[in-house]
């Protein structure tokens, strides 16, 4: 009676009989019996509600057969990758080996996909790149707006990617993507000692306006671009500075720039750059030359004021001059003269003139 051994397997799951540990096929949902008075029967009931079946024995299911109208098999090769999908919504990706999946109660779906390729690249990519699986077997970022990104595999470029996520299957290739933003940046090129040319040192700030035109070329020409334009920079002002006199550099800073933009341009474009602008924001000199620099200007002003009151007193009196010649040689309008300056008097003050016979009146105009 002990000999007999009763196994029930209930209506979502699967018995998988094995007998002197060699696998003899599956039981159904259901009551079974096996007589075995030298325990070497052994019954694993599994569940048939996780689609996946996997065992220590699975290739020996696999080749007996019993599967067949109860579970799919998928034998992955080297460089093959599984993207699962169960009952419409992706659950799994499955790597190289032996897989089965349950037919029933769930609707599972797979799709065989190529990883010798390194990157990753399918319809539903956005799908699969959120699930917490993908990070296990794929290398996963993303390239920002308004940036590209420079793609190298095994150490050699391998083209240029979009703005967006991206993908790329582990261990397919040694993957390195630089991003490069594309957009227009300001550079600071601050407070160099630049000496010009009449040996007067001075402090030059001056800002370049750039942009990426060719990533490739920024990213392999020079290990850090920005720091390589900073320098060329820095040399191109020196040598527009030190070309020029202090006077000509305080006068004309614009012309600076557009010479220093000049030489440092063809430079840029070796970089793959271009410079839109420079511009010099701040000429800084040392505090006893320009204590000396405000005395000129001081003394310059200085004459100048002196120069426009001298040439106002002339003007003065040149005036004077012809005014006296013109009424010199014009008694009647010294007359019309006489007579403005006694209505000047009458207005401003209470005038009484007193006339008797036609002498006294000739006598008193003449007075006035």
């Amino acid at each position: 009676m002990f000999c007999i051994k009763r196994f029930k397997v209930h209506s979502f799951e699967m018995g998988l009989h094995f007998r002197d540990g060699e696998f003899r096929g599956l039981l159904t949902p259901g009551d079974h019996w096996f007589f075995d008075p030298f325990g070497k029967v052994k019954v694993e009931v599994v569940s048939r509600r996780a689609p996946f079946l996997r065992h220590d024995s699975l290739d020996l299911i696999a080749k007996s057969g019993e599967l067949k109208g109860f579970a799919q098999v998928i034998d992955l090769q080297d460089g093959q990758r599984a993207l699962v999908w169960i009952d419409g919504r992706f659950a799994a990706i499955l790597p190289e080996g032996l897989h089965a999946f349950w037919l029933e109660p769930r609707r599972v779906r797979f799709e065989v996909v190529d990883a010798r390729t390194p990157r990753f690249e399918h319809d539903e990519a956005k799908v699969v790149l959120r699930h917490m699986t993908a990070a296990s077997y794929l290398e996963i970022g993303a390239v920002g707006r308004g940036c590209v990104g420079v793609l190298f595999l095994d150490g050699r470029f391998a083209g240029g990617l979009e703005p967006g996520p991206w993908a790329f299957w582990r261990g397919a290739a040694d993957v390195r993507v630089v991003e490069v933003d594309l957009r227009e940046a300001t550079l600071d090129v601050a407070g160099q000692e630049i000496m010009s040319a009449d040996k007067v040192s001075l402090r030059i700030n001056a800002l370049a306006t750039f942009r990426v035109v060719d990533p490739r070329k920024a990213v392999c020409a020079v290990d850090d671009f920005k720091q390589a334009l900073y320098r060329e920079a820095q040399l191109a002002l020196r040598a527009v500075v030190g070309g020029r006199d202090l006077d000509a550099l305080l006068a004309d800073k614009q012309a600076v720039a557009v010479e220093a933009a000049g030489l440092l341009a063809p430079r840029a474009a070796e970089l793959g750059l271009e410079v839109a602008a420079l511009a010099v924001r701040d000429l800084i000199l040392p505090g006893d030359m320009k204590e000396l620099m405000n005395k000129v200007t001081e003394a310059r002003k200085a004459a100048e004021a002196d120069l426009i009151t001298r040439r106002e007193e002339t003007a003065a009196l040149r005036s004077q001059a012809n005014t006296a010649r013109l009424l010199a040689e014009n008694p009647t309008l010294m007359r019309l003269r006489e007579l403005e300056v006694l209505e000047k008097i009458a207005v401003a003050g209470d005038l009484k003139v007193v006339l008797g016979d036609g002498r006294l009146s000739d006598k008193v105009l003449n007075l006035l």
